[in-house]
Order: structure tokens, then sequence, then C-alpha cells
């Protein structure tokens, strides 16, 4: 089950989620165009690393501040995959957070939930010397805030019934996509190392709780919680939207 689209349509023009998207896009060409050896580096010296952050690992000719790497990590990415799922969510969620909330404070909003994702993982890893890379510790906090907004809101998801090659969406509440995807991190941090490298799940768990407790200060006051509700619960309907249609 893969999230593709939402049917929460806001008048308004999401500026800074585009803008955002666009960044990360831009910082991804750049690391493809430079050399193997060069691309590697590149994580070690923008990349946020727990150790370097607290001072019992050092990184040779690193061009910021240990702080200064906890945003610029929001910004690098792992993979073609790595970025596109995140950008697919930021797209998908982002936009109507940021109408909710105004274009300044939901960058503000966005970046602090990237702080406190990113000071999540390190806590629980404090000397670790492997490199914290992408947006998806904001994003999280973008998907708390979505999820307290709009949970009635319906999204349109993709589901392939393993091992059958059947493509079929539909569309589900954002309580239920939101709520599982959470779940899953959890029960994912809990059987994972986090001192391997791998997916930083607890990242992500702190990104979405930071998102769900700052949404009341950053959004309109006008704008209410659990709003938009759903005429359907789950709809196969085919109807046409988007890209995905």
């Amino acid at each position: 089950m893969f999230p593709i689209s939402d049917d929460n349509a806001e008048p308004g023009t999401p500026i800074v989620t585009w803008a955002l998207i666009a960044a990360c896009v831009a910082v991804f060409f750049w690391q493809m165009s430079l050399s193997p050896d060069a691309a590697e580096l590149s994580f070690y010296q923008f990349g946020l690393i727990p150790g370097v952050l607290f001072g019992s690992v050092t990184v040779a000719e690193a061009p910021l501040p240990a702080w200064g790497t906890i945003v610029s990590s929001m910004f690098m990415h792992g993979g073609v995959a790595h970025l596109a799922g995140n950008m697919l969510y930021l797209w998908i969620f982002g936009d109507n957070v940021e109408l909710a909330m105004g274009r300044m404070r939901f960058l503000v909003f966005y970046v602090v939930c990237g702080v406190a994702a990113t000071l999540t993982h390190a806590f629980l890893v404090p000397g670790s010397a492997i490199p914290l890379v992408g947006a998806s510790g904001a994003i999280s906090g973008v998907l708390g805030a979505y999820l307290l907004l709009y949970p009635r809101a319906r999204v349109r998801v993709l589901f392939i019934p393993f091992p059958l090659i059947l493509l079929r969406t539909f569309y589900i509440p954002a309580l239920i996509v939101l709520g599982l995807w959470f779940v899953i991190q959890v029960l994912s941090g809990l059987g994972s190392d986090i001192e391997e490298a791998g997916v930083a799940f607890w990242a992500h768990v702190g990104g979405f709780v930071a998102g769900g407790l700052l949404i009341g200060f950053f959004k309109r006051p006008e704008v209410p919680f659990f709003h938009k509700p759903a005429p359907r619960v789950f709809d196969g309907r085919s109807e046409r939207r988007g890209p995905w249609g």
C-alpha cells in the first residue's frame, strides 16, 4: 500500500513546498555530478554524524560546523529511490500543511521538525560515525501535522497484493494511512539495530511526534483540527486524478 495522491484540494499555491522539492532535487543532481569518492565524502561533510555533533568523532576538511550539518543533511539523499519517495510524500501532504500555516511559518515548521528528527536519532546513537541524510525526518513532521489537521481526508493509495501482479488504487482516510505509517516506523525501529547503517526509523518517529506537538502553534487560528470529512471510507473508483490517474 503506497500513497500516490490525496483528494484534499485547498485554494492557494504551495510555493515553499515546491521550493523544498526543487532544492532537494538540485542538491541530488549536484551529488550525481561528483566522482564516486567525492560523492562519498560529501555524505561525511554535509550529513549529520552524531559523533561529530557530540565531539567524539572528527571529519577532515569539514566545510560546515557540526550544528550546520543538522540542516544540510535534510537536503542530501542516498539514491534515486530515497529522493523520489521523500519528494512524493512531501508533494502529497506538504501543500495542505503549508496552506494551513502560511509560507514562512511552514518553512520554519519544516526545519524545526527536521532538527527534532535529527536530534532524536543523534541522542540515541551519540557516538555513531555513520552519516544521517535525507528529508524524511522533516517530512515526517509534515505527516504528523497533516494527521491532526485532515485525518478524514482521502488519500489515494496504490495497492499491490503480493505475489499477484495486480495494480489497484483505493481512497483511504489519512488517519489509517498515516497512522499505519507511524506504527510501522515504531515497530521497525524496535526491530532494527540503530547502530547499523540503514533507515533511521527513530528520526521518523521523532519528526512525526514533533509535527503533531507543534502544529497547534504554527497553523493559522482559523484552520480547525480534524478538518475535511470524507464522503466515503474506502473508495476503489478508478477516476482519473493527476499523473497517477
